[in-house]
């Protein structure tokens, strides 16, 4: 089940994957998993059938019609079991009811492969994250 994590266990729980895959392995401090405007964007969170959270994901509007998809992330030893692909079309989903016409993402140089297998374009190197992981731009016309 998809969802926006709903009560404080929930919601500690999602960051924690978060930092867990995305920050604690480059030595990133704890805090910097979250963003001060987090209440301003969508959250989805993959649990699984024990209800524990598995695989996490954001949604930023960037500009009119355009979402940005940040923070994905699934824990290591799930990964590759289309938990990733299931959030990601729980979150085209939810821009196509919302009127999007546009997904952006920064994509790591690992996950590439991923995003280009869910028809996402290479657009162009982005940005160097903590001085060593480079970061690509991609993106995904969602009209039709």
């Amino acid at each position: 089940m998809i969802r926006s994590p709903q009560n404080e266990s929930e919601w500690h729980a999602y960051f924690e994957l978060r930092y867990h895959v995305l920050r604690a392995p480059w030595g990133q401090a704890k805090g910097s998993e979250r963003t001060a405007d987090e209440a301003h964007h969508q959250h989805f969170a993959y649990f699984n059938q024990d209800n524990q959270i598995i695989g996490v994901g954001r949604l930023d509007q960037t500009a009119p019609h355009v979402g940005q998809v940040r923070f994905m992330a699934v824990t290591s030893n799930q990964q590759g079991k289309g938990i990733g692909k299931a959030i990601m079309d729980e979150i085209e989903e939810f821009c196509r009811a919302q009127g999007y016409l546009q997904i952006i993402l920064h994509a790591r140089e690992v996950a590439l492969p991923f995003y280009q297998k869910l028809a996402y374009q290479l657009v162009a190197p982005s940005h160097l994250l903590f001085g060593e992981i480079q970061h690509y731009l991609m993106e995904k016309s969602l009209e039709a």
